[in-house]
């Protein structure tokens, strides 16, 4: 009795609510302050609950943290992106629950648009590292996700989880046309940031990072950017449309076919999602000397309206008789599965003997079946894509991100206390 009467005192310990981390916090003398868009956040938060484009600015918006799913995978893509690796340093559960909950606790007040502030001993390293002192929430947004090695690596159950590893959970095999770098791929934790202002999602990156000290160490970290008309498909840096065929399923029966991971999964997975990552890097140079005809034929589409081959909108359903057998958009319809992708374009340095850019696209997918929606999507355009001579990739991982969390609970509580 007494061993149950800790473990639930541990459990409530543990499942600190936003309520109690203010009280905290101000116990400890360090204030909390919050930005316009966390102010009517601070009274409670519902699944719905949010502040509406129509009456502020979209970097004064805040995105709901709680909810059935995790916020950043339906989402709309925001302006800026981090996605970072980390290695779990410590191997007791312990250590394991207070990164997390302190990880949770930086996400539920920062995605509000609340920052910690200073305290009142002047020779202590600030709580925050104050970045975003007078900035908004600007629409961020923080996903996790866990690799293969989080719960078992090299035939070793670090943390005593492997019977909660989700269902389809695997390093993604080495494709033939490959150049992956092992020190920018995988990983045993991954957060997806996504804001409208770059500062906020950097500062919010930085801070998992800086809370992580002594129980994590960052594996590699990727920077994006995308940029569109309202109503409109974003561009990827070759010039055309990417993610055209988001629109296929963009229905709430559309994201329970294609993103949301269902039967068969452990409790925590279901309503979560499969993040697969490759870092491809394209080849600016080449592409530029290219003519327009083989741009087009390489994608299957108008590069200036996105229309498929024979049709004159970029919606309209695609007929890929009109296109060349090796055509972008032909091979990704044949493969006969829907993924909702959500790319971003980098840009890095140059290369001094050469003058090329290192630019292309950190592509980014969510399923909820990667064996049957995105692996063999994947070995057939590395097989035939006409994009293959363009492109190389470089960096590739595969993420399961848990369901949505209720207010109280920290992420993977629901995989270390099961």
């Amino acid at each position: 009795m007494d061993k149950e009467k800790d473990s639930k005192e541990d459990s409530n310990k543990a499942s600190i609510s936003r309520r109690e981390f203010i009280k905290l916090s101000a116990i400890a003398g360090s204030g909390i302050a919050i930005g316009a868009a966390g102010i009517g956040l601070f009274g409670g938060r519902g699944s719905s609950q949010g502040v509406s484009s129509h009456t502020l600015d979209a970097k004064a918006e805040a995105v709901p943290m709680y909810g059935e799913h995790q916020a950043g995978i339906i989402t709309p893509q925001q302006t800026y992106m981090y996605l970072a690796s980390f290695r779990i340093t410590v191997s007791d559960r312990a250590s394991l629950i207070r990164l997390f909950r302190d990880w949770t606790r930086f996400s539920d007040l920062s995605t509000a648009g609340g920052t910690m502030q200073t305290g009142d001993n002047p020779l202590l390293p600030p709580s925050d590292t104050g970045e975003t002192l007078d900035l908004p929430a600007a629409r961020l947004t923080v996903t996790f996700g866990f690799g293969p090695s989080f719960f078992n690596e090299g035939g070793k159950d670090r943390f005593g989880i492997t019977a909660m590893a989700p269902l389809y959970l695997k390093d993604i095999p080495r494709m033939a046309r490959d150049n992956l770098n092992p020190a920018l791929s995988g990983g045993d934790v991954c957060i997806q940031v996504c804001a409208e202002d770059q500062q906020v999602a950097f500062h919010a990156i930085r801070n998992f990072t800086r809370l992580s000290t002594g129980m994590a160490a960052l594996n590699w970290m990727e920077e994006g950017f995308i940029s569109g008309t309202a109503g409109k498909t974003p561009r990827n840096l070759f010039g055309f449309k990417d993610g055209t065929a988001n629109a296929l399923h963009q229905t709430a029966a559309g994201y329970d076919e294609v993103v949301w991971a269902a039967d068969g999964e452990p409790d925590w997975m279901k309503g979560g999602s499969y993040l697969a990552y490759r870092k491809v890097r394209m080849l600016l140079e080449m592409w530029d000397r290219s003519s327009l005809t083989d741009q087009e034929d390489t994608f299957g589409r108008s590069k200036e309206s996105g229309a498929a081959y024979g049709k004159s909108n970029e919606f309209d359903p695609v007929d890929v008789s009109q296109m060349p057998a090796d055509a972008h958009v032909r091979l990704a319809k044949q493969a006969g599965q829907q993924i909702h992708r959500r790319a971003y374009s980098y840009t890095g340095s140059v290369d001094p003997r050469t003058g090329n850019v290192d630019a292309g696209l950190l592509f980014i997918s969510f399923q909820k079946n990667p064996d049957l929606q995105f692996l063999p999507m994947l070995q057939l355009m590395q097989n035939q894509d006409a994009l293959n001579p363009y492109t190389s990739h470089v960096a590739s991982a595969l993420f399961a991100c848990p369901k949505g969390l209720r207010e109280g609970q920290y992420i993977a509580q629901n995989i270390l206390e099961a």
